[in-house]
């Protein structure tokens, strides 16, 4: 094949970025960021500023996005802007951590709550035990549906945005099924009230190095600190919503398209959070938040709605959840990693469509990344070392849009970005800030992500082919 097929609909746009962003981080997160916080108020506003911050972004990739409707999305723009350096950088750290890593704690998280209704595929199965590695049945699930996933999409994009398309709308209905549950069994018991007694008085909960726990009254430096801490999982849970950037090639009016799909898929998911959060804060105190068990407070509630059973009902959930998550970002991944091989930039062979017009190659070079982070046991770091970059290389895109208008001002622009310059340099800002304060309270895994990113500059150097380009085809 030469060319990509333009067969993705608006629904499927919309049903791509709702669905590569809703995976498990909804259904845990909000306990950590209630341990940063300690009131809801400043919980529930942190949840408030990542969704706005997410629909900021979405705007300005949009105009991005009409002007260069090409596979490779966010590496594309960062090229045209910046230059290849600025591009391989980006793509380099999206494969080695961002993309496969985001995939790979997906599929465990998936895998973990496959254990719930068969025990025999838990973590505590260990299969192997090499010494330095061990190999227990959670990771070989885990493996598998990234292998199946893959698999499935090498077929074709037809395939893939049908099983994104279901697997989004049943996991949209479920959550709003628990939603409404948990917004009505809860008016009555006056846990809502009693949560917001506290008013907009934060107090951190900190766990001492004997196991005791101290509550720290945060206010001035301290509370500006600890919200952008509790913001890492909020934005987290909010992530991978530029998926549908890397596919432009493959969207049918995608000048469009792309635009609308991106502000109404963050909208809508920025309203299910917010929604969702409201559900946990009526159905169970801040201290059942706070200390919920592996953080699953989407399980505590679920036990208050259904019983006995509301664990094994959230856990379908999340299975589904994560299944149709993982869907949408293998399906976007390879397209990335295709628009880089066309550059000279990733292997030569990762630049060529199979006869279903997809990047096949590219998608199984990513599926074996993905797996052997699964093995590793680190992509949870990973992910976490490099959250400080993923949101570094959002300023930079975002950037490039002031670059381009500058540069290029009689470029073709079917949708300009809603609020330019003011939003865009609002996220900009919203975002540094954000990075500044992980770079004062986490030096660690800010550090490490910078280094990740430094490391692509060095390969950038050594490839002998980092300066052809392909011309034929798509």
């Amino acid at each position: 094949m030469t060319g990509f097929k333009r067969s993705l609909t608006l629904l499927d746009a919309v049903m791509l970025v709702a669905g590569s962003m809703i995976g498990s981080g909804i259904f845990i997160v909000s306990a950590d960021m209630m341990r940063q916080l300690g009131s809801p108020a400043w919980m529930l506003t942190a949840w408030v500023v990542s969704g706005i911050m997410t629909v900021l972004a979405a705007l300005s990739y949009g105009e991005l996005a009409a002007m260069m409707p090409k596979a490779g999305g966010q590496y594309v723009y960062i090229q045209r802007a910046f230059g290849k350096l600025p591009a391989f950088m980006y793509g380099w750290t999206v494969f080695t951590v961002i993309q496969t890593g985001l995939i790979a704690a997906v599929a465990v998280a998936f895998a973990k709550y496959t254990a719930v209704f068969v025990p025999r595929l838990g973590e505590g199965n260990i299969l192997l035990d090499l010494g330095v590695l061990q190999v227990n049945a959670s990771q070989l699930v885990a493996i598998a549906s990234i292998v199946l996933l893959t698999a499935f999409n090498t077929r074709g994009v037809r395939h893939g945005k049908l099983l994104q398309t279901s697997f989004t709308l049943a996991k949209i209905a479920a959550l709003l099924g628990l939603i409404a549950a948990g917004i009505w069994l809860g008016a009555g018991t006056g846990v809502w009230t009693a949560n917001f007694s506290t008013g907009w008085d934060a107090v951190g909960l900190r766990t001492l190095p004997d196991g005791m726990e101290s509550r720290v009254p945060l206010d001035g430096m301290l509370l500006v600190s600890a919200f952008g801490v509790a913001l890492v999982g909020s934005l987290f849970s909010s992530d991978a919503w530029n998926n549908v950037t890397f596919i432009a090639g493959e969207v049918d009016r995608p000048q469009r398209n792309i635009p609308l799909g991106l502000v109404l898929g963050t909208a809508l998911v920025t309203v299910l959070y917010l929604l969702a959060n409201f559900a946990y804060l009526a159905l169970l105190p801040n201290t059942d938040i706070q200390h919920a068990v592996a953080d699953r407070v989407g399980a505590a509630a679920a036990a208050v709605i259904f019983g006995e059973q509301g664990a094994l009902i959230m856990a379908a959930l999340i299975m589904v959840s994560t299944f149709g998550c993982n869907n949408g970002i293998i399906l976007s991944g390879g397209r990335l990693y295709y628009a880089m091989a066309r550059d000279g930039l990733f292997f030569r062979r990762a630049g060529t469509l199979n006869k279903a017009a997809v990047p096949g190659f590219a998608l199984w070079v990513q599926c074996l990344w993905a797996s052997l982070l699964c093995l590793s046991g680190r992509y949870g770091d990973l992910l976490e070392y490099t959250m400080f970059a993923s949101l570094l290389f959002y300023i930079v895109t975002i950037a490039g849009l002031f670059v381009l208008r500058q540069r290029e001002p009689g470029a073709e622009r079917p949708y300009r970005a809603w609020g330019y310059p003011v939003l865009p340099a609002l996220y900009i800002a919203a975002a540094a800030a954000f990075c500044i304060n992980l770079l004062w309270s986490k030096p660690l895994y800010t550090g490490f992500g910078l280094g990740i990113v430094a490391l692509g500059a060095v390969v950038y150097a050594l490839l002998p082919a980092r300066g052809r380009t392909v011309t034929n085809g798509e």
